[in-house]
């Protein structure tokens, strides 16, 4: 006998939607210097600032955990990550990891719509050096630049692994961004350096600028 009982329809659970917007609200929060490192993150003060009950703060944080930006102690509460030296150590390794792999493949699958948008990125960039770059603007900028890069090498598991430590590089540039003028304009250079090796289609121009670049923003 055939089982007649309707199937329900399945349908977004609200509350994962709300969980997802208060970690992109509290995520852009502590990006753009709201928080910073060392912060308390009380739950029942930031349910209030997002007009929500304190669950979904709660998984919010627990999730920010796992991004890196967010640090929890039994008893203590939630605080805003710091990156010591050897957190620094990490991300930068494994970034060079990544972003390697990225521009090879940047550098033989990158469509002229990925170049044009790069382009746009870098001169935004010089804008920013001419009127005064702020470390959120820098961090900000070269994630940009640097997500478009990945995406433009069209390798799926690639771009997987690098959201997965997107936040993390984020914090490590708040912590390294340069506030010199002249600093600054070297990242112009060596952005636009990229961009010209990714145009060449000069795989290893692109690794070997990728990599100045990587390392001077370690220094």
């Amino acid at each position: 006998m055939v089982n007649s009982m309707p199937i329900p329809v399945l349908t977004p659970a609200p509350r994962r939607a709300l969980v997802t917007d208060v970690v992109e609200r509290l995520r852009d929060a502590i990006l753009h210097g709201h928080f910073v490192p060392g912060n308390r993150l009380r739950e029942g003060q930031l349910a209030a600032m997002l007009d929500v009950s304190r669950g979904p703060v709660r998984e919010a944080l627990s999730l920010l955990q796992r991004e890196g930006l967010v640090l929890i102690r039994h008893h203590r509460g939630a605080t805003v990550a710091h990156l010591s030296d050897g957190d620094l150590e990490e991300v930068y390794t494994l970034r060079v990891v990544l972003e390697r792999l990225a521009v090879q493949w940047a550098a033989r699958r990158a469509q002229p719509e990925d170049l044009t948008e790069m382009e746009a990125v870098v001169g935004e960039m010089a804008r920013s050096v001419q009127k005064g770059m702020s470390t959120q603007e820098a961090a900000a900028l070269d994630m940009r630049f640097h997500t478009l890069l990945v995406q433009s090498a069209r390798h799926a598991r690639l771009q997987e692994s690098w959201l997965n430590l997107r936040s993390q590089i984020h914090m490590f540039l708040l912590q390294r961004a340069p506030t010199k003028p002249d600093l600054q304009q070297v990242i112009v250079d060596h952005h636009s350096a990229i961009l010209e090796a990714l145009r060449a289609r000069d795989e290893g121009a692109a690794v070997q600028v990728l990599e100045a670049h990587l390392y001077r923003s370690y220094l």
